[in-house]
């Protein structure tokens, strides 16, 4: 079995099963791949390998598959990384929660200006907290959030015992203290924070984003933001990266991370052993985790 990959830490094949070769992309390709691990929205390094190399699966090491999915031929299997990003993405969730609650952005700037600025703070204990996405990263949210005292309103694509859908938003946006949005782009989700969605939100609410950007209309947020209706945490935007001149830098109410949720210390541990399962499924003949259908 062969692997083409981008040149990442060997810690990430250190698992794989004996016998399966690793060939990196600042090499001479090979003609045939079992597995290609495409570098993040490196588009054109992709069509390359694709029309190049007869390739059977197409193993992404992220959860969001937006940006290849036109890319992928047909008679070749997607499979995207989710799993892999759950634990780290959820504690960003949670981190954004709390520093809105506590109005960390607040003091921040009180700390630069030398002002001892004390206030009365919001507590996480009690809020209503609306998961629009309850994949494995929304579950994640979930169990770390419960110990807070949160009510939780999980919102799914297909509907289950406890889990609501898209049609209970008009219900459910005037409830929710914060709106989390952990979907994938899809040419449904696109946009789907619009100006309604924005007025339906109890005001004064919390917007997380760590989906896609494109799942918020950037121009109906500024507007929200603007009236003070809604404050924001975003880790991803519709431009990435955010040109130096977007409006969103210097509105109000709002913090913005460079798309940083999913990174952290312990991706290459947890790629390993989400590879070295998902090979070990292909070499077994067992069905493969994560195959994309329908768009995620």
């Amino acid at each position: 079995m062969r692997i083409l990959a981008p040149r990442l830490r060997q810690e990430v094949f250190a698992l794989l099963p004996e016998g399966v070769e690793v060939r990196f992309l600042d090499e001479p390709w090979p003609k045939t791949a079992d597995f290609f691990l495409p570098p993040f929205r490196q588009e054109e390094v992709v069509r390359k390998v694709l029309a190049e190399v007869e390739v059977k699966v197409v193993q992404t090491l992220s959860a969001g598959v937006d940006w290849i999915l036109p890319l992928v031929p047909q008679g070749v299997v997607l499979c995207d990384g989710s799993g892999i990003h759950d634990a780290p993405v959820a504690e960003w969730v949670v981190m954004a929660l709390l520093a809105l609650l506590k109005d960390l952005p607040g003091f921040w700037e009180a700390q630069r200006e030398r002002r001892w600025a004390p206030k009365r703070l919001l507590d996480l204990e009690g809020k209503t907290v609306l998961l629009l996405g309850y994949g494995a990263i929304g579950r994640a949210v979930a169990e770390r959030l419960k110990p807070f005292g949160v009510e939780l309103f999980p919102v799914a694509r297909t509907a289950r015992p406890g889990v609501y859908t898209p049609k209970d938003l008009p219900h459910l946006l005037p409830q929710a203290d914060a709106v989390v949005l952990l979907l994938p782009l899809t040419p449904e989700t696109r946009r789907m924070v619009d100006r309604d969605f924005l007025a339906q939100m109890k005001p004064g609410a919390f917007l997380v984003n760590a989906g896609r950007g494109a799942l918020v209309d950037t121009e109906a947020l500024l507007e929200a933001l603007e009236a003070g209706r809604v404050r924001a945490f975003l880790d991803v935007t519709e431009l990435e990266p955010l040109p130096e001149d977007h409006p969103l830098w210097r509105a109000k109410g709002v913090v913005i991370t460079p798309h940083v949720a999913g990174l952290s210390e312990g991706f290459n541990r947890r790629a390993a052993r989400f590879l070295a399962e998902q090979v070990g499924r292909y070499l077994r003949g067992e069905p493969l985790w994560n195959v994309v259908r329908e768009g995620y």
